[in-house]
């Protein structure tokens, strides 16, 4: 196909639904002489989830295009981001990664033998390279390499210096990688100008970059492997899938951060053509769109129900999910599966003890990921009907609904200061009747006993979404169990060692309380408790 197609017609295929590209004159330049080099690289962190099928089908549309393609399997980077990938992992997570890619590719019926596939220490820790990297950090300043990493490095109170050196040799790479373009995500823009602006003056040539939209999560934020509620896996079963569409946020009409409406645009359109809308013949039966404008605009209209949207993706999207499902049941790959992501509720960390324990006994298998903290947004707070000391709050946490929330906030805050307040909320508590009305959640506090006490909500970091997750530090795979048993008391034993720090963090054993975002914080209660 590529040798029947023009310059211009292999432009069109390498840059649509792109939302950015740089150097696109470059680009065409290249076209006009020979076919276009392109790597894209993905640290080996997190497991891959179903946003990876939009770089996959960008990656068939270079390859329809001519384009020679390399994928890089960034295993030292995602050692330099903030340790998500322990040293002792990183060869297991590449393992894990070349076959869940590959998986996926087969899946969309994209050829293998058109790939070149590379792990980055098999040239990041060369003689050349190494020297490269101490040329380059002679001319960076720390003010430069924190700023292009600040949307794709794990930002801390505390950076350690190996996350100021990602960026640095994520440019590199296309230098080593001996490409024309680099393709990402538009979170990368900042090292992908970085690359712009240093690697001229190392002596090498400035590349083009390629960037594709960041598909909004099931919560209504960016997709995250660290997000459990924003990601379907690639390995949930259809039930799984069911469930996690059937919470995901898609207020009818609403088409902004609408993660379903963007899987329609940026997956299965550009490989499949078109998208079947399965409804009830009482409401007017099947409907196939040719064009993703008409399913937007019939979307926005209300024309399209968003029970009927949701169906319709569940069965797109366990189509696409159904061969990496049976090639993941080969006990070789299940293993792999299991040792390169490890449950930190299982693994050892001396005789008898497992992470996250302090000793014998029940709590050794106590890790504060099954508890499922989330940022909310307080959509309304009014006082309870039958008690003026208890406020009654409805708050966003990136579900289809809100969650009604009793909290004994009015002696401490008033309802202006609550309104529209972003704040965190634990989801998987049974739900408990107070004063007549069922509270399905909890607002998280710090707080100061004494005369007065004194009480704050707790404060995500600045541009959080509701539904985003909350960790602690070294615990971000973690799954929370789907309601805690009040009989175990697993919240009450997590709860006594959540403190608030003298620089006013909120930790758990010392370890940060965090968002992919940030630290979690409080305004002023130095050393208080958190309940």
């Amino acid at each position: 196909m590529a040798d029947q197609l023009s310059p211009d017609e292999k432009f069109h295929l390498i840059t649509r639904n792109l939302q950015e590209t740089l150097g696109e004159e470059k680009l065409k330049q290249v076209l006009q002489e020979r076919e276009l080099k392109v790597y894209w690289g993905t640290a080996t962190t997190g497991k891959p989830h179903v946003a990876y099928f939009v770089p996959m089908s960008k990656i068939a549309d270079f390859l329809k295009a001519g384009c020679e393609v390399t994928i890089l399997f960034a295993d030292l980077h995602a050692f330099l981001d903030n340790m998500k990938a322990p040293w002792e992992l990183l060869e297991l997570r590449v393992k894990y990664y070349e076959q869940v890619i590959k998986a996926m590719l087969e899946s969309i019926g994209v050829p293998l033998d058109k790939l070149k596939f590379v792990k980055g220490t098999d040239f990041q820790l060369s003689r050349e390279y190494t020297l490269d990297v101490y040329r380059l950090s002679s001319m960076v300043t720390e003010h430069d390499a924190k700023k292009a990493g600040a949307e794709v490095v794990k930002q801390v109170e505390h950076p350690l210096l190996s996350g100021l050196l990602y960026p640095g040799l994520q440019a590199l790479d296309e230098e080593y990688l001996k490409v024309d373009a680099q393709f990402g995500g538009v979170d990368q823009r900042k090292i992908f100008t970085l690359a712009e602006k240093y690697l001229p003056s190392l002596g090498y040539a400035k590349r083009s970059h390629l960037m594709n939209p960041m598909v909004p999560g099931l919560t209504g934020a960016k997709m995250s492997s660290s997000e459990e509620e924003s990601k379907i896996d690639l390995l949930d079963s259809a039930a799984d899938v069911k469930k996690k569409l059937k919470k995901a946020f898609c207020e009818p009409g609403n088409i902004q951060n609408n993660g379903v409406l963007s899987f329609v645009k940026h997956v299965v359109f550009p490989l499949r053509g078109e998208f079947c809308i399965k409804r009830d013949p009482k409401w007017g039966g099947d409907k196939i769109y040719t064009v993703f404008e008409e399913v937007e605009k019939d979307f926005a209209e209300e024309h399209i129900h968003p029970g009927d949207l949701k169906a319709s993706v569940e069965v797109s999207l366990n189509q696409l999910l159904e061969p990496i499902r049976k090639k993941f049941e080969m006990p070789e790959l299940r293993k792999l599966t299991n040792t390169a992501y490890p449950d930190p509720s299982k693994t050892k960390t001396g005789k008898g003890a497992k992470a996250g324990g302090g000793g014998g006994g029940e709590d050794d298998e106590l890790v504060p990921s099954r508890v499922d903290i989330r940022v909310g947004k307080v959509i309304s707070v009014e006082k309870h009907p039958d008690a003026d000391s208890l406020y009654l709050e409805k708050i966003d946490v990136g579900e289809a609904e809100p969650r009604t929330v009793v909290s004994g906030l009015v002696a401490f805050v008033s309802q202006e200061e609550l309104q529209d307040r972003m704040v965190l909320v634990l989801c998987n508590l049974k739900p408990q009747k107070m004063r007549g009305i069922e509270s399905q959640a909890m607002l998280l506090c710090a707080s100061i006993e004494g005369e007065p006490r004194r009480v704050e909500p707790l404060d995500p970091p600045e541009g959080s979404s509701p539904g985003e997750r909350v960790f602690v530090e070294g615990y971000e795979t973690g799954k929370p169990d789907e309601r805690l048993n009040p009989k175990k008391k697993v919240w009450e034993k997590v709860q006594v060692d959540l403190k608030i720090s003298d620089e006013c963090g909120a930790q758990w054993k010392d370890k940060q309380l965090m968002t992919k975002l940030g630290q979690i914080t409080c305004k002023t209660l130095k050393g208080g408790n958190i309940s």
